[in-house]
């Protein structure tokens, strides 16, 4: 049995990473996947959340949000709607996010689209703990 696959996970702008990781786990839409080498085929779609995996013995994250991803038993291709490393996340514009999607939810207006407000609180909390583990 192989001790590790290949990890690709892409943007629509761009190839974010593309590495051989020993692991990963993925926030699937019903919750977290654990992805270890020769994992059985699947296809999954992804949520907001952070993905975690570990390569060449270091452990790293990613904030994602919405997309799908492709487990094969050498392979795991995740595209994501967007991905971003720690050192990418803007903290300042997640914290604005996350009291704007608060503010929303705290509203009354009849005009605010809550799902949409809590996707939004979701990422920008995301974003923020993503952040701080630089």
């Amino acid at each position: 049995m192989p001790d590790t696959f290949q990890l690709e996970i892409v943007t629509p702008e761009k190839l974010v990473v593309k590495e051989v990781a020993e692991e990963v786990q993925i926030p699937g839409r019903t919750g977290y996947l654990g992805i270890l080498p020769g994992h059985a085929p699947l296809i999954t779609e992804l949520a907001v959340g952070a993905i975690t995996y570990r390569a060449h013995g270091e452990s790293r994250t990613l904030s994602v949000a919405w997309g799908f991803a492709e487990v094969l038993q050498d392979k795991v291709t995740i595209l994501a709607e967007t991905a971003e490393h720690p050192e990418e996340i803007d903290v300042a514009r997640a914290q604005k996010a996350k009291e704007r999607a608060e503010q929303r939810l705290k509203s009354n207006d009849p005009e605010v689209d809550y799902g949409r407000a809590e996707d939004a609180l979701q990422r920008a909390e995301t974003r923020l703990k993503v952040a701080a583990e630089k």
